[in-house]
């Protein structure tokens, strides 16, 4: 098992990206509300110690995850945010409807990912067991939820770096060792 002998809830801080001017969404289904709020408190606790303002997080929640991927377009459509956290739990059952939901919200998720300029990070856990989903989203293996919003603030970094090198793709150094910025707008090449 992946998680069985690491806790997802450490970080070294030191490590992660300066995030106080980013915003970001949490996007969280309420089916198995006892999991996804843990985990939501995990990913929430997370921001606010890396120096998110509590006005700079926006919640939405959604009856369940498969519309988990609904709520984050929306988000990512009307919310001005950086990143968007997807917060879900399915846990597997005696019908192949664990199979469908887990695959849909998958692709829905990563779909978005693909068709959007803001990263949408997958916090959904697919456990076999309720005591999986306990152990992860608060439990002995600590938090996923703390995980995911440590993979937000650095996804919210790297795009930013990715827009700032394609605003400065233009620019040459003169002589006097001042930066000469072109203003061309971006996407277009020469």
């Amino acid at each position: 098992m992946a998680t069985e002998n690491k806790n997802l809830s450490e970080y070294d801080k030191n490590a992660i990206p300066d995030a106080k001017n980013f915003r970001f969404g949490i996007v969280v289904a309420e089916w198995n509300e006892n999991i996804t709020e843990g985990l939501f408190n995990g990913a929430y606790t997370a921001l606010l110690e890396n120096e998110v303002p509590e006005t700079s997080i926006i919640r939405w929640n959604v009856p369940g995850s498969f519309e988990l991927i609904y709520g984050s377009k929306k988000m990512l459509q009307t919310q001005n945010v950086d990143a968007v956290i997807a917060i879900g739990c399915v846990i597997q059952g005696q019908t192949k409807h664990f199979d469908f939901v887990c695959e849909g919200v998958t692709q829905g998720i990563k779909d978005l990912n693909i068709q959007t300029d803001i990263p949408v990070i997958f916090c959904v856990l697919t456990d076999n067991t309720m005591q999986q989903s306990i152990d992860r989203s608060g439990g002995i293996h600590g938090n996923k939820g703390t995980e995911a919003a440590i993979a937000a603030i650095k996804m919210a970094y790297i795009r930013q770096q990715a827009s700032l090198n394609s605003t400065f793709n233009h620019q040459q150094l003169l002589s006097s060792g001042t930066l000469q910025i072109e203003n061309v707008p971006l996407g277009l090449t020469e």
